[in-house]
């Protein structure tokens, strides 16, 4: 099975308290782990779309990504805009960690799916949007491109930390580049709070969106395929 959840914004050093978010965010990583625990096998695949640890550097962010790896099922980490400590895939891979791959210009296989993705990026309609947005924008989509391009099956699961549309939930460049290469589901998340109000499940140019912000799952996981 496939699952997903994004946001977990671990943080070891205990610097980064979620609850200005909300009274839900207390102790929110005991109930990711809790739930986790509760629901996913060794065998199982968890998706997960950035903002991972509030880690500064790679060895800040490592005790949050060996508690993720010791978790049951394999992990597929793709970046978020505040994963500071993300590196290049050397350094990344070089930690050894056991059950985890990441996502960055790359895709992974599992059974009949392809799985692909990057960070994205804010929308072009959001406030202060800049020339420099644009600029991080395009090369966002390069980066999805390049993803999409090395996926070996046509059953495609897209994962975006931002949300792939505009903030009028009108299809943009990444929602239009999922669509051209026929991608079946995309996850998302980035949005808490108030900010779910921002959010949008269901079909959009043939591909099924589903918002997996950790905080909207209520910190449980959830199920993306169950083949």
């Amino acid at each position: 099975m496939i699952y997903a959840i994004g946001d977990l914004h671990f943080d070891f050093s205990k610097e980064k308290p979620m609850d200005i978010f909300g009274d839900n965010w207390e102790n929110h990583e005991e109930k990711i782990i809790d739930n986790w625990k509760k629901t996913v096998k060794e065998e199982d695949y968890v998706l997960l779309p950035g903002d991972i640890s509030w880690g500064l550097k790679l060895d800040d962010a490592y005790p949050d990504l060996e508690r993720i790896d010791k978790l049951p099922g394999k992990k597929i980490i793709s970046k978020g805009n505040h994963d500071y400590w993300w590196s290049s895939m050397n350094k990344m891979e070089s930690l050894d960690l056991k059950t985890i791959k990441f996502l960055y210009n790359n895709s992974y296989e599992y059974k009949d799916y392809s799985i692909v993705g990057t960070r994205g990026w804010a929308a072009r309609d959001s406030f202060e949007f800049s020339e420099k947005d644009e600029k991080i924008y395009m090369r966002e989509v390069g980066r999805l491109k390049n993803s999409l391009d090395t996926a070996k099956s046509k059953k495609i699961i897209a994962m975006l930390h931002y949300p792939p549309f505009n903030q009028d939930l009108t299809p943009n460049e990444f929602s239009k580049t999922l669509s051209e290469y026929g991608v079946k589901k995309c996850i998302y998340g980035h949005l808490h709070g108030k900010g779910h109000r921002y959010k949008y499940e269901g079909k959009v140019l043939g591909v099924e969106y589903i918002f997996v912000a950790s905080d909207y799952l209520n910190f449980d996981i959830k199920l993306i395929s169950e083949e």
